[in-house]
């Protein structure tokens, strides 16, 4: 069975980073997966991904060509000889449940996202019965996906996108006399609150709040929102290291101390799980499947959705007792290599192609 994996972009980010991951994953249960991208943007998910084995069918196009768009996934799954479609981000899902339609085969469509655009939302409602299956990535998503679209439990499965390596490099342990390294992954985007996180660290230093050691905060990503949160930083005298992209995600984890994921929204949060696997204490906001993960303060800590008093007192906790860092960090390792292992990974897959299998022979 040959599925043609169809998504938005080769933009580097969270959409693309699992890809090999779930390319391996549906092919070990026996279906063959090409990926197609619909635009490049920034191409900065290509070199991972080629890295891994996976070489997508990139088009050349624009944002806003839709009837061209649909008609390139047309033909490049017909010329393929695709089974089945698999969509991925708004519009490629939309585009993608047309064309499965029009060539008579079945689709599945991912929901990654806590948070739709209203517009966005109203058109997925709407479209919600053209896909034969629809994958959440975390239960979360899973729950907002039942409320908001009125997809059904039977033609719903929850796969969350990650699964953890064992193997994986680990974080130092911070030595007192050292300096603490604070680190954080995400697109420079307003859904990733970079801005409250700004805002949380200027209010410890209203507070008055000084650790006896030095500190260093780097945010690795890109984005349209950087010259605005450098300028927020420096009017209110918060240094932040903005690292750009991150080509190695698993080495600039490996240095950090502590993890913040401060986000307005999200879906599974690859970022901060990721976190978790280098043994890192993670304090996220509570979206998406962050959490559910989470589960106690033995693992990390939450605070609610937007709510800068809340992070920042999250911040002073864990800064003001710095030797319980690497504890909770191992702590959340355990967390993340026991929920989401490799075995369960693999038997979600194999659940899926074995659906999709059947619909394909009807």
């Amino acid at each position: 069975m040959r599925i043609a994996y169809i998504i938005n972009s080769m933009e580097g980010g969270g959409a693309q980073s699992p890809l090999p991951r779930i390319v391996e994953a549906l092919e070990k249960a026996g279906a063959e997966v090409r990926v197609f991208a619909l635009l490049r943007r920034n191409g900065l998910a290509l070199p991972r991904l080629l890295a891994k084995g996976v070489v997508p069918v990139v088009r050349e196009g624009s944002e806003t060509d839709h009837f061209r768009a649909l008609a390139w996934i047309i033909d490049q799954s017909r010329a393929w000889g695709a089974d089945a479609l698999w969509t991925s981000l708004t519009r490629a899902t939309l585009l993608g449940q047309i064309a499965a339609k029009r060539l008579n085969i079945p689709v599945v469509s991912w929901q990654h996202n806590a948070y739709l655009k209203p517009w966005n939302e109203r058109l997925l409602r709407w479209r919600a019965t053209a896909a034969d299956l629809w994958v959440a990535d975390s239960a979360q998503v899973a729950e907002l996906t039942r409320e908001r679209l009125g997809v059904s439990n039977e033609n719903l499965i929850t796969w969350p996108i990650f699964a953890a390596d064992p193997e994986v490099h680990q974080a130092a342990e911070w030595q007192p006399g050292q300096r603490l390294e604070i680190g954080s992954l995400g697109r420079l985007h307003p859904a990733k609150g970079y801005d409250l996180l700004i805002d949380a660290l200027a209010l410890l230093d209203q507070r008055g709040f000084r650790p006896s050691f030095p500190l260093r905060i780097s945010i690795g990503g890109i984005g349209a929102e950087e010259a605005a949160l450098k300028a927020r930083a420096r009017t209110v005298s918060v240094d932040i290291e903005f690292a750009g992209f991150i080509e190695n995600p698993t080495e600039f984890l490996a240095r950090q101390h502590l993890y913040v994921q401060p986000s307005r929204r999200e879906g599974f949060c690859i970022a901060a799980h990721e976190a978790m696997q280098a043994g890192l204490p993670v304090v996220a906001a509570e979206t998406g499947e962050m959490p559910y993960t989470i589960n106690s303060r033995d693992v990390g800590l939450t605070f609610p959705v937007g709510d800068v008093t809340e992070l920042a007192q999250a911040l002073e906790d864990v800064l003001s007792r710095p030797e319980r860092l690497a504890a909770i960090g191992q702590n959340a390792r355990d967390r993340v290599l026991e929920k989401f292992s490799q075995e369960r990974f693999d038997a979600v897959a194999a659940k899926i192609v074995g659906r999709l299998s059947v619909l394909v022979a009807s």
